[in-house]
């Protein structure tokens, strides 16, 4: 097993291309707000801030945080900030001593270990996904 790199993600360099391409994507959809790719505390990523009318008046900011890496490695981050608390998740594929390759950590804090999972191997299909498990919460979200 090749090891993890600091920041837990993988050894292989950020796949811009890919970045680009979800974020001209997540840009042609009502969901989001903003997808900008930044360098972020030394790490390349797409920040996207997800439409505030999406969500109840309580999520006073959801967004997601996506790193895609040149050997189909990713890592994906749903955060929702709401005024007395956060709910997170996260998708990931990537070297790590504390799961499989494919884990997801799930919500209301995404802790480590997480779960092991399986994910797709098309990164448009993984975004498929992500997204849908996004508008399931945000049902849920509506319905409490």
């Amino acid at each position: 097993m090749v090891p993890p790199t600091g920041d837990g993600g993988s050894p292989a360099p950020i796949d811009r291309p890919i970045l680009e391409f979800l974020q001209t994507r997540l840009q042609a959809t009502g969901q989001v707000a903003t997808a900008l790719i930044t360098d972020a505390g030394g790490h390349l990523e797409l920040r996207v801030t997800l439409t505030p009318s999406y969500y109840p008046d309580s999520v006073e900011e959801a967004t997601l945080a996506v790193r895609w890496y040149t050997n189909d490695d990713f890592k994906i981050h749903y955060r929702e900030v709401q005024s007395d608390r956060s709910w997170e998740c996260r998708w990931d594929r990537h070297p790590n001593p504390h799961n499989t390759q494919d884990h997801f950590h799930p919500p209301p804090a995404a802790p480590t270990p997480g779960d092991d999972a399986s994910w797709p191997t098309d990164h448009r299909d993984v975004l498929r996904l992500v997204l849908d498990e996004i508008e399931d919460r945000i049902a849920a979200l509506w319905s409490e």
